[in-house]
Order: structure tokens, then C-alpha cells, then sequence
């Protein structure tokens, strides 16, 4: 038979099936339950619930989710099978875990016997993949049209953990300077893209950091003329805000902020206040804010920085 339908074998000849968190079932908030599997229908829509597409060779690493432990008419142990994920099923009539012909059917059999941890962890994975997913497309799309040939590269660190190499950061600046030789063009280019994607001051993917490097070697001078431009707009404050308020953001941070004229530093104030990240508002506040202004508050010293 299909090694891929060796634990359906099993199953059909299972009369009683006893489900369990893996894990301490204070993470799922879900208890044990005892399904009776004598009746033909329960028994079928389990077996098709659990029906099996491949075996890739992969081993999850994690404890998984549910157990799965059946028995038959006569009270013996059929086997013990582990639901990872919501996708994979390990039982140990396989070498590796086995990916699920459709992850969903299990988790919605799940639900209608009382465990719904599992589903609505896997609706909630979804919607932060589709964030996710938003947001990269949201960074791509501000990303200049000059780098595309690199975007794949750049992306997948955040796939690795890597940081952007030495080479990877000389290429991008080579195609930016041809793509735009006028240096206020090239600066304004990076300020939009730096605020896309997250906006996030930390916990953002690795590939965001990418336009703050590249501004960093752009002289504060340059920085503030772009801004000035009559081009700038708030996406424009927005990669500003994140790039000057950034946790080492500039080589010499401090000296750079005080000296943006105090106009545009109200203006980045206002923009950073609008912000949905609680950090970038209160370091916006403790970076941009002069510091004679600071102790004109009858609040006290200045929170000390957030890191």
C-alpha cells in the first residue's frame, strides 16, 4: 500500500480515539475529550480529515499540538499520532511528518468536538501572515524600481537572520547613484522607502533596515535639503522620523539632530506623533525635542532613552 495512507489503515479500524493537548493544555485552553468512533460516519469523516498528501522527509521540532490516541473494539492501543501546526501529522509508522491533504478539514473536526484552540490559532497565524505579507508588499512598492534586481536578496534576509552584507549595501548604492545622480532625488528616494513596510522603531523584518544603512553615509545636510524640497511629503517625514530616531541610526546621532533647523524638527515631531509605534512616539519626543524645551517641563529630568 502507499506508505502515505499506512496510518488510514490504522484508523479505520479504530472504535475510540482520545484527544489531548501535547503541551501543557493551559496552552490551548482546551481540555481532553473521547470521541466514539463506533458510528461509521464519525469514523469516516476523521479518517478523511486526516488523509495524508506527502511525506517530505521534514521533522518538526516542536512538541505539537494535539494527540491523537485511538483504540479498538477491544481496548488495545492502535497508535499515538500528533497534530503539528495544523498542516503535519508524526506517528511513528513514519520516518518523517507527514503534511495533511488539507490541515484545515482536521482543525475544523476539531472545533465541532469541543477543541477549538488549534483553530483559532491557525486563524490568527493567517491573519499575521497576511500583515505580513501586507507590509512587504507595502516596502516593495516604495522601494526604487533601480534595485529590483536585488529584491529577492534582500528579503530573504529576514528568511536567515543575516544582516545586509558590506557588498549587498556597495551595489545598491552604485544603482542608486545611476538611477538618480542628482543627490536630493537619491535622498528623497531613501527617506520614502525607509518609512514603508512596518514603520516599526524595532521588531520589524530584518530587510527593512536596508534604506536606514544607506542613509546613514548620507550627510545630515543633504538629509535636511530633501526634506526642505518641495517634493517632501509625509511619507518622506515618515523615513526621517524612523531614520534619525533609530537606535544608532547615525554615527554621530546626536550632533546630526541638533542640526535640524527647529521648524523641521516640529514637523517631524508632529509626524512621529501620529504614529501607531508607541517607541517611535516617545523616542521622537526624547530625540527631536530641543533640549531647552525638555526642561521647560515642570515634569522633571527627560525619561532617559529607549533602546
Amino acid at each position: 500500500m502507499p506508505e502515505t495512507s499506512a496510518l488510514d489503515a490504522v484508523v479505520k479500524h479504530a472504535r475510540r480515539v482520545r484527544v489531548t493537548p501535547a503541551i501543557a493544555p493551559a496552552d490551548l485552553s482546551d481540555g481532553e475529550i473521547v470521541v466514539n468512533l463506533s458510528d461509521r460516519t464519525e469514523l469516516d469523516h476523521l479518517r478523511a480529515a486526516m488523509a495524508v498528501e506527502s511525506l517530505p522527509g521534514c521533522v518538526c521540532m516542536c512538541l505539537g499540538d494535539v494527540r491523537f490516541e485511538f483504540w479498538d473494539a477491544d481496548a488495545r492501543e492502535l497508535g499515538t499520532v500528533v497534530l503539528h501546526h495544523g498542516a503535519t501529522l508524526r506517528w511513528y509508522g513514519w520516518e518523517s511528518d507527514a503534511v495533511l491533504a488539507d490541515g484545515r478539514l482536521l482543525l475544523l473536526w476539531l472545533d465541532d468536538h469541543g477543541i477549538s484552540g488549534p483553530v483559532r490559532q491557525s486563524e490568527e497565524e493567517e491573519r499575521r501572515r497576511a500583515v505580513e505579507q501586507s507590509e512587504q508588499t507595502h516596502w516593495l512598492a516604495a522601494m526604487p524600481t533601480a534595485l529590483d534586481a536585488l529584491s529577492a536578496e534582500m528579503l530573504s534576509l529576514s528568511q536567515t537572520g543575516e544582516s545586509a552584507s558590506s557588498g549587498l549595501l556597495t551595489e545598491l548604492r552604485n544603482r542608486l547613484e545611476r538611477a538618480f545622480p542628482d543627490p536630493t532625488s537619491r535622498t528623497l528616494a531613501l527617506l520614502a522607502w525607509c518609512g514603508a513596510g512596518t514603520g516599526r522603531y524595532s521588531g520589524y523584518p530584518v530587510h527593512e533596515q536596508i534604506p536606514g544603512l544607506l542613509l546613514k553615509d548620507v550627510p545630515i545636510a543633504e538629509i535636511v535639503v530633501s526634506l526642505l524640497d518641495a517634493r517632501a511629503d509625509s511619507r518622506h517625514d515618515a523615513g526621517a522620523v524612523r531614520h534619525l530616531v533609530s537606535w544608532k541610526g547615525r554615527r554621530k546621532q546626536k550632533r546630526d539632530i541638533a542640526a535640524l533647523p527647529e521648524s523641521l524638527r516640529a514637523r517631524l515631531i508632529r509626524h512621529a506623533q501620529s504614529s501607531g509605534d508607541r517607541t517611535t512616539r516617545a523616542r521622537s519626543e526624547r530625540w527631536l525635542t530641543p533640549a531647552r524645551a525638555r526642561g521647560s517641563h515642570s515634569s522633571g529630568a527627560p525619561p532617559g532613552q529607549t533602546t
